[in-house]
């Protein structure tokens, strides 16, 4: 009897394992849902590629482009936040998550619109010099209606997917995977658009008297995210079939004594999400420091990555001659290549996970992200001393800094997923919902980026006006970030299941 009860105890167990198998989300339903940040990205592969050497020549010195990006990082510290605490208590008969994607999508669209028409908007308004005051102004409100939105929809669409792989650590990264390689070939379009200059002949009526080819190809560029994004959303949204959220159990989002600290109180979020630090594991803000040094690298790459190409590579200057232009579509194509790297890394994400440990993954991608930063310093020194005149640079050149650009896709597929993963699966233990654990990572994101989006136009316009400075802050900072993830965030591997569902 004793060794009937010992394996009908066993089969139980077993059972009880195997259950929530049953109940898991197929990874084809996760890789639909996560289809959404194609279409995101899309736009931000538009906005990276083609809107700081835009700003240029609408007339913004170069000194003060990165002032205009302040947007995003400010939008995203209180957006991101605040849709992610309402997503989680969020009681729409629709869900949490999807009601904040959908109109964060219709923001998008009506942003582009206002960004791609801001010269006709100047021109319909009396602008007619070289600085076009009204046109700046009329891109200003989309650029900021766009950062907004993007923060609207961003939020939510991850923190769904940690939804809907609830406390499974393997299948959140692989979702968060899947959502770096939705980004990945969001990015290889939208760059690729970016790098065609003909996109005005096949939209002609984007072509007029306010509005040059490069304005225009900025213009039809931005028709088709608008098509790229209204179909992504349809396709995500219409696969997740999100739960409504009963009202009388809204507060099991926050842990017991979080909730306790805000007394429940839906305006004071900033104060509950604030308030959530004091719990935080030693663990936490060794990650919330690598996220943070990782992107005060990033983020003078993202500002400047064609206007470099323009300027450094191909001696150009907004508004004079081919040369920049040339250099910015060259640059384009340099981040559709990094795009395609990105999209392989996504691919193999799991398994560098699983064989390294997410944390040591993250350091390393850290060091090679440094590396290449340093790599752009010796290209660009050694094009300074070779006198092209009018003409365009050496292959050679060329060739190196495309080969540079391609491989920083390895290191920002990894910063796009293994951060997010590992915030999830950590801060769970708090009982945070995931919007709010996403607002906590936003954070650390966005305070480089402020600090980056102030300062790094003066501090290159100190040392000559290049974008070169920029790129040796983002290098030793992303070096830190690499030695603080590899020695101090613990090397787990995950085991491979012998059986995937």
């Amino acid at each position: 009897m004793p060794e009937i009860e010992r394996q009908r105890t066993r089969h139980n167990r077993h059972a009880a394992i195997r259950e929530p198998a049953k109940a898991r989300v197929p990874l084809r339903l996760l890789l639909r849902v996560a289809s959404v940040a194609g279409g995101i990205q899309f736009g931000w592969a538009l906005q990276l590629s083609l809107l700081t050497p835009y700003v240029q020549e609408l007339g913004i010195p170069h000194a003060w482009a990165s002032i205009i990006w302040l947007c995003g990082p400010l939008s995203g510290l209180l957006v991101q936040p605040l849709v992610g605490h309402m997503s989680d208590k969020c009681t729409s008969r629709f869900g949490r998550r999807r009601p904040f994607i959908v109109a964060g999508a219709v923001s998008i669209m009506i942003a582009v619109l206002i960004i791609g028409f801001s010269a006709d908007i100047g021109w319909l308004l009396g602008d007619r010099g070289d600085i076009k005051v009204r046109a700046i102004a009329a891109f200003i409100v989309g650029f900021w209606l766009l950062d907004v939105a993007n923060n609207m929809t961003q939020g939510p669409c991850r923190a769904l997917l940690a939804d809907l792989t609830m406390k499974d650590h393997r299948r959140t990264r692989v979702a968060n995977a899947y959502f770096s390689l939705f980004m990945a070939i969001g990015n290889i379009l939208g760059f690729a658009t970016g790098s065609y200059s003909g996109w005005y002949k096949i939209f002609p009526f984007t072509l007029n008297s306010a509005c040059t080819i490069n304005c225009a190809n900025l213009k039809a560029a931005f028709i088709l995210d608008i098509i790229f994004i209204a179909t992504t959303t349809y396709i995500s949204i219409s696969a997740a079939n999100e739960q409504p959220l009963d009202p009388n159990h809204c507060s099991s989002h926050t842990g017991e004594e979080i909730s306790e600290t805000s007394h429940g109180q839906e305006e004071a979020f900033l104060w509950e999400l604030f308030g959530t630090f004091k719990y935080f594991p030693g663990i936490v803000w060794v990650i919330l420091l690598v996220t943070a040094l990782t992107w005060i690298g990033w983020f003078p790459f993202l500002l400047f990555d064609t206007d470099w190409f323009g300027r450094e590579i191909y001696g150009g200057e907004p508004n004079d001659g081919k040369n920049y232009s040339a250099g910015v579509r060259m640059g384009s194509l340099g981040l559709m290549l990094n795009s395609v790297l990105l999209g392989v890394t996504s691919l193999l994400m799991e398994k560098l996970c699983r064989k390294w440990g997410a944390g040591f993954t993250w350091g390393v991608s850290n060091v090679v992200m440094s590396l290449c930063f340093i790599a752009m310093l010796i290209i660009t020194a050694v094009r300074s001393n070779i006198d092209i005149g009018q003409g365009l640079p050496p292959d050679g050149i060329v060739i190196a800094a495309l080969i540079v650009f391609a491989l920083l896709g390895i290191p920002l597929a990894i910063t796009y997923s293994v951060p997010y993963a590992l915030v999830s699966s950590r801060i769970e233990a708090l009982g945070l919902g995931q919007g709010l654990s996403m607002g906590v990572l936003n954070l650390a994101i966005v305070f480089p980026q402020i600090v980056v989006s102030l300062g790094s136009g003066p501090w290159d316009e100190l040392f000559g006006g290049g974008n070169s400075p920029a790129f040796v802050v983002a290098a030793l900072s992303a070096f830190s970030g690499g030695l603080v993830a590899i020695l101090a965030i613990p090397r787990t591997r995950v085991e491979k299941p012998k059986i995937l569902p």
